[in-house]
């Protein structure tokens, strides 16, 4: 594996050490319910809609499918080709994690115009966390000339937020929030306690792993 982290991971490792330490070493004990599930295919549904605004978008993820090792390779192949390009799905490595961006656009001097596409209705803190994390692998690979978040007005229409700058001075903070986590990883499986972060931002997919193994829980 050429990476540890990618930005779900990432997202999981600010919440909780423990949940990051089991995605990467043990994922197969995460549960998901069907309300999580439902949720996932909605924001499938409304980020395939903005991908459809670029006609001509090539998809790594139809030609790479779960080889997400081998996306890096592609993508730079495909940029460093003269022409403008549309890619979905476009992967950039730096500092042991992986990130696919929704929607790449190589304009003609070269530079990049990044979009990750979100189906809230709220710019969230997560969302800006998320979108920081890419902001910062892919601008050490790529000149980014934009980035932009696209979320949902409440009726199904995009709305486009464009924060290079606030996402530009966050990168001394994620370059130690990365090295923090990669130590948690060299480690055996910590013995964090539960709390409210199992269910905040997101519900945890481990709460019922870790609930066997407490006896005295304040939320279970």
């Amino acid at each position: 594996m050429s990476h540890l982290l990618s930005k779900s991971k990432y997202i999981r490792g600010l919440q909780c050490d423990r949940a990051l330490w089991l995605d990467v070493h043990n994922p197969r004990l995460a549960k998901y319910t069907r309300e999580q599930m439902q949720r996932f295919d909605r924001g499938r549904d409304f980020e395939y809609a903005f991908k459809a605004t670029f006609p001509d978008g090539i998809d790594l993820s139809a030609e790479l499918k779960r080889n997400v090792d081998a996306y890096p390779e592609r993508t730079s192949q495909l940029l460093d080709k003269e022409e403008e390009v549309d890619l979905f799905e476009a992967g950039f490595s730096y500092d042991d994690v992986l990130v696919l961006a929704d929607v790449v656009h190589k304009r003609k001097d070269g530079r990049l115009e990044v979009y990750e596409v979100k189906s809230g209705n709220v710019l969230s803190e997560t969302y800006k966390r998320d979108a920081a994390l890419q902001h910062y692998v892919i601008s050490h690979c790529r000149e980014v000339a934009a980035f932009s978040v696209v979320y949902n007005d409440g009726n199904g229409n995009f709305i486009k937020e464009e924060l290079s700058d606030a996402l530009q001075a966050q990168h001394d903070e994620i370059a130690r929030n990365i090295a923090a986590m990669k130590e948690v990883l060299r480690h055996g499986e910590p013995a964090t306690p539960t709390g409210q972060h199992c269910l905040e931002p997101y519900a945890c997919p481990y709460q019922h792993y870790c609930a066997l193994g407490v006896r005295q829980m304040s939320l279970f």
